[in-house]
């Protein structure tokens, strides 16, 4: 059953080594990402799943200990996921998971065994729901890492350039994430995320799949979680959203 989740962006440009000279320009978004990995250590789960967009030679299930790297964005840094000796894994972290096993690193994560999850970004909404309806009934405390952006056309100079519709789709998804709504979140269209490149419409829906699987389990009327929005930005006109569930 989930009782916290930790909703944070997955640009390398989160990594100081990566962003370099440009590094101070997320300092808050790195702050708000740390609170909420404060927040989901302190919901002691037994098992901790960190999630995120992949492409298809990426997707599906790491070990903890799995490997990434951001030799690719010129920075001589690699990572693991989570504590422990490095796994031989067929495949690298994608890489929305190396950033979720930086952040675990920063926050010295030790409060639950960690695993990896790679999402489909193009994955259809009732597929996500069902993924996260069996995570959800993999450990009796679970907590998700669920790693994504929002859209990346907030602004003429954004890597999708300029959409007008653009933010008025991270607004509903910031509203979703702030009452912790699993409806909310699984009424995102899921076309018009794809059309406005938001990499963690997929992720987003696998975390409403595995709340709304908690909620029917307890019998109750909304997640069962209190949300908490703790960043609502778009840098460099991408989404990008904090967010704490517990």
């Amino acid at each position: 059953m989930l009782v916290a989740a930790a909703v944070c962006p997955c640009p390398p440009l989160l990594v100081p080594e990566v962003a370099g000279g440009a590094a101070h320009e997320m300092d808050a978004a790195r702050a708000a990402c740390d609170e909420a990995l404060r927040r989901l250590a302190g919901a002691r789960p037994g098992k901790l799943v960190v999630l995120g967009p992949a492409e298809p030679a990426a997707r599906g299930t790491y070990v903890q200990g799995a490997r990434g790297s951001f030799r690719g964005y010129g920075v001589d840094l690699d990572v693991t996921l989570g504590k422990g000796d490095p796994a031989p894994e067929a495949h690298p972290l994608p890489s929305s998971l190396a950033v979720g096993a930086w952040l675990l690193s920063r926050a010295e994560w030790t409060a639950a065994p960690v695993e990896g999850l790679g999402v489909g970004e193009p994955l259809n909404r009732e597929r996500c729901e069902a993924v996260g309806a069996q995570l959800a009934v993999s450990d009796e405390r679970l907590a998700l890492l669920v790693m994504g952006d929002g859209t990346n056309c907030r602004t003429l100079k954004a890597p999708g350039y300029f959409d007008e519709r653009a933010a008025a789709f991270d607004a509903l998804a910031a509203r979703a994430l702030e009452s912790a709504s699993p409806d909310q979140l699984l009424a995102l269209d899921e076309e018009l995320g794809y059309e406005l490149g938001a990499s963690g419409r997929s992720s987003w829906h696998v975390l409403a799949g595995a709340a709304a699987a908690g909620r029917t389990a307890a019998g109750e009327a909304g997640s069962g979680l209190e949300g908490r929005l703790l960043y609502d930005e778009a840098p460099y006109g991408v989404g990008y959203l904090v967010a704490s569930w517990s």
